[in-house]
């Protein structure tokens, strides 16, 4: 059960990461042959529920891609539940406190390291559920968002829990929290100063940094930076792009008959 995300992560290679919104496993089978290092099933803010994210896992299976969920809140039982059903990382919204972060940990690991209960019914279908059990904890990649004003007043406590290996930029709830407009790729020099007090803090402790862009250009800047897991919008945004641009290329090339 090795997680390759992670050995890439601590290697220091940046990683790119794709994001399923749509409940499909065709999709998922689709985005899984891009390239991509890994690829995240959205039960936050897609369309996807539980059901959707196994057969998503189901349809990644084959292809080199690591499969991680985020989950809609930090909550203990669903954070169980992807786990048990095959999700190699967990990204948890709006942790904001030292207190949070813990609890978070918790659900993710087995005791004694936490309290997450025994019952891998499809984690450990590709090997023994023993092997499994005993090299969970230290697989499964935990990460927390660091997304709000109460996250980033309790950054340090945050960072300095025991079990968390990244933390993941949420730029739209952000910059929300802060009273400005939540979008993806920002330039407010003071939102920029967060992200690179976010890189500082998370070298000190030897841990890495994620965040969610809009654009390959953007990712790039941010890796550029010291982030070492960049998301690229979604496969429905990916998608709603791509034919925009196709639809627009024909309109231009042909002129006023297709305009």
């Amino acid at each position: 059960m090795a997680n390759q995300l992670k050995r890439r992560l601590k290697s220091g290679k940046a990683c790119v990461n794709g994001w399923l919104a749509i409940p499909a496993g065709f999709s998922a089978e689709v985005m899984a042959q891009c390239g991509w290092d890994s690829v995240t099933v959205d039960l936050q803010h897609g369309v996807q529920d539980y059901l959707s994210m196994v057969q998503c896992f189901q349809a990644m299976q084959p292809h080199p891609v690591t499969p991680m969920v985020r989950v809609p809140w930090n909550e203990p039982g669903i954070v169980g539940k992807v786990l048990d059903g095959g999700a190699m990382g967990v990204i948890c919204p709006m942790v904001g406190t030292k207190a949070e972060a813990e609890a978070f940990v918790a659900a993710c690991k087995y005791p004694p390291a936490g309290r997450r209960s025994n019952g891998p019914i499809r984690a450990a279908m590709y090997g023994e559920a023993s092997v499994y059990q005993k090299t969970a904890n230290n697989e499964i990649l935990v990460i927390p968002m660091i997304e709000t004003q109460e996250a980033l007043d309790n950054l340090e406590p945050i960072l300095d829990v025991p079990g968390i290996d990244m933390v993941y930029i949420g730029p739209s709830d952000l910059g929300f929290s802060l009273g400005l407009p939540p979008v993806l790729d920002r330039e407010e020099p003071k939102i920029i100063e967060i992200y690179e007090r976010v890189i500082r803090e998370t070298a000190k402790r030897g841990l890495l940094a994620g965040m969610h862009t809009g654009t390959p250009a953007y990712a790039a800047r941010v890796i550029g930076m010291g982030y070492r897991l960049v998301t690229i919008s979604n496969d429905s945004g990916l998608m709603a792009r791509a034919a925009a641009e196709a639809v627009q290329g024909v309109r231009r090339a042909a002129g006023d008959v297709a305009s």
